[in-house]
């Protein structure tokens, strides 16, 4: 029941990997080792070692996955997949879309990384278990989980440019019942987020900051062994500073606030079902700006959904069922668009299996929107085992993207004929695991049609196409834990006829390279991560060049007690101005110290 997935990253049937459960590339618990899938799990531990570092930055250290931003915490961030768009990775968390229907891309500037517990990440087309969105993958971000008994969490952060963060939380949970709260607070003075290159004059070299606060509450019931309610709220809103020229700021509110319900359980022996309604709202709103191409107010986008799965035991495997219905509404200050809302009504099938040397993934789904109609969706994975060390594997899927409302109806920029993406996309694998060694390797090819341009009056471009492949390595060697990745991405536009014909599409690099280590001896702990990125290209026409960059970052961290850690954490060690969108800078040398306690 996976929809397609790709590639370098499931290793072979032994060793601790084949204990690992992924959730979102089936959309049901299966085994890591099972999965014809290059996914990847970010556990607690490795959020708490990046302290300062962004969501996005926080992602770009994985395999395949590079970042742009316009500078620093609670600044405008695109995360791009192998090559693909933001809006072509869909967000969720614990299962609800978190996402700007108006921008068309995912909400990842204003998340609070104090609640949650692991990320996982898929790659690859996912649409015919997702729907629209998950065009490139799917990050999912499930938060904290009160375990048996009472539990709880407290963390000081002090660090660079009057960075501060205080955060904490408590659980309980008795078998029956459980529940988990969580808060946060974050206030950071910043530094400049533009420079002298900014379009439309916006540069002013004052700092440019983020205040976030934010609340998490999940609650857990079980009226029956086999059955599980859940209730979900998270409600983040941050602060952020921008530039308008000189002597000019720009204050901006973001909020973003989700709720869900749903009840999970065995109906029948091998039969397990779940039911959910969810209401996902984002909001930016201006406060004030000297731009006179912001309107003062807010945009927003609201989205609900309420689903029903199923799957069964089958002798070939996992088979699902999907129905879901999605209503998206928007919002802007002034007039509405001429559109402002539509509804999406899905059915999804899955299978999902595995026997002897082989792995199996297929889904189909069909989606119809009240904008365009019906859209179908298909994957093919398999996966063999030529020995217990080796796996190969190979797959084919379809996917789909809609237009997002500013695309189509936003006044003087939009266009109302653009019609939703299609792409189709296969991926060859190998894998090799031995003792606490993972090799993985993967070569993929991605064609796409009506892929939808940039900047104003967008059209369907014919052709698209992205080519790469990806070597990454994890282990440990003593009492160090390694690993490695480099990609090789070629993502151009492959329009015949078109002005932009052969040119690397803008803000992506076409070589990337990371290596990180940590070290461990009794209470101390020791690590290191590089991250390399070759030049990219700030516009379709391929005439503004941003320079290739790298980084280093070091920390060390020392358990006081059995409870309190205290961490030291050096983010761009060497001092590096860099920038990954034309006119604004990435943070540079930045550090930060952190207490933490844990009480289990």
């Amino acid at each position: 029941m996976l929809s397609l997935l790709a590639a370098a990253g499931v290793w072979a049937q032994t060793g601790p990997q084949a204990q690992q459960i992924n959730i979102t590339a089936t959309r049901v618990p299966t085994p890591v080792n099972q999965l014809v899938a290059e996914v990847t799990t970010i556990d607690r531990a490795t959020i708490e070692r990046n302290e300062g570092r962004t969501l996005v930055e926080l992602l770009s250290q994985q395999a395949g996955l590079q970042f742009a931003s316009n500078g620093g915490l609670g600044k405008t961030a695109s995360l791009f997949i192998r090559g693909l768009e933001s809006r072509h990775t869909l967000l969720l968390v614990d299962g609800i879309r978190v996402g700007s229907a108006t921008l068309g891309t995912p909400s990842l500037d204003n998340l609070p990384l104090e609640a949650v517990e692991r990320i996982e990440i898929v790659r690859g087309p996912m649409s015919s278990l997702y729907g629209s969105g998950a065009f490139g993958g799917v990050v999912q971000v499930f938060t904290r989980q009160a375990t048996q008994g009472v539990s709880g969490n407290a963390k000081l952060s002090l660090g660079s440019n009057r960075y501060g963060q205080v955060a904490g939380g408590v659980g309980f949970g008795n078998g029956t019942v459980d529940a988990t709260v969580q808060v946060q607070h974050t206030d950071n003075r910043g530094v400049s987020a533009s420079n002298p290159l900014a379009p439309f004059g916006n540069y002013n070299p004052d700092r440019d900051g983020f205040r976030q606060n934010a609340g998490s509450l999940r609650l857990g019931w079980r009226p029956l062994a086999d059955w599980r309610v859940e209730l979900l709220a998270l409600q983040s809103t941050g602060l952020t500073r921008l530039d308008d020229g000189l002597g000019a700021d720009a204050r901006a509110e973001l909020d973003n606030r989700l709720l869900g319900l749903s009840a999970r359980g065995r109906l029948l022996p091998g039969v397990t079902t779940r039911l959910s309604l969810t209401d996902s709202e984002d909001v930016y709103k201006t406060l004030a700006s000297a731009s006179p191409f912001a309107a003062i107010g807010a945009i927003g986008t609201r989205s609900r959904q309420a689903a029903w799965e199923s799957s069964a035991a089958t002798p070939v495997g996992t088979a699902l069922l999907l129905l879901e219905r999605t209503s998206e509404k928007v919002s802007r200050p002034g007039a509405p668009f001429a559109v402002s809302e539509r509804d999406i009504d899905s059915l999804a099938l899955g299978l999902n299996g595995n026997a002897a040397a082989h792995n199996w993934q297929a889904s189909l789904r069909h989606d119809r929107n009240s904008q365009f109609g019906g859209i179908t969706t298909g994957a093919l994975a398999y996966g063999f085992a030529l020995t217990p060390a080796w796996l190969l594997g190979a797959s084919y899927g379809s996917s789909q993207t809609l237009p997002s409302f500013n695309q189509l109806y936003f006044p003087n920029f939009g266009s109302p004929n653009l019609l939703p993406e299609e792409g189709k996309h296969g991926e060859l694998s190998v894998r090799y695991s031995v003792g606490e060694h993972r090799v993985r390797a993967a070569r993929y090819d991605y064609r796409y049609r009506g892929f939808i341009s940039s900047g104003p009056q967008p059209v369907n471009l014919p052709r698209v196409e992205i080519d790469g492949i990806t070597l990454s390595y994890e282990g440990r060697w003593r009492e160090f834990d390694l690993s490695a990745s480099y990609d090789h991405v070629d993502p151009r536009n492959a329009t015949v006829g078109n002005a932009n014909n052969g040119k690397q599409l803008a803000r992506r690099a076409k070589q990337a390279l990371r290596l990180g280590a940590d070290w461990q001896a009794g209470a101390w702990t020791a690590g290191a991560t590089l991250a390399a990125f070759s030049h990219r290209f700030d516009n379709a026409a391929n005439t503004a060049r941003l320079g290739g960059y790298g980084t280093l970052d070091l920390r060390a961290e020392w358990s006081l007690s059995a409870a309190a850690k205290l961490g030291l954490r050096v983010n761009n060690v060497d001092d590096k101005s860099y920038t990954t969108v034309l006119g604004y800078d990435q943070p540079r040398r930045e550090g930060f110290v952190t207490l933490r306690y844990l009480l289990r």
